[in-house]
């Protein structure tokens, strides 16, 4: 019997795993969306003046990315 014969318990569209990223990217969006002061980051060396944001959806976009990336690259093994 192989790993992926093998049942995890919850199948279909509302496992716990997909309900807890839901709901951590709710959260997520909800927190950027109140967050809208301006701010002063420093980025490596310039320092940059925007709304807090759009820092936040940035980083947030980035780490979408870079999870992306790396559950692609699992499923390519």
């Amino acid at each position: 019997m192989s790993p992926k014969d093998v049942s995890s318990g919850a199948t279909g569209a509302f496992s716990p795993g997909r309900i807890a990223v839901t709901l951590l990217a709710v959260l997520a969006i909800v927190f950027i969306c109140v967050n809208t002061d301006e701010v002063t980051i420093r980025v490596i060396i310039p320092k940059v003046t925007m709304p807090l944001w759009a820092a936040l959806l940035g980083v947030f976009v980035a780490g979408l990315l870079c999870g992306g990336y790396v559950m692609h690259r699992r499923r390519a093994r």
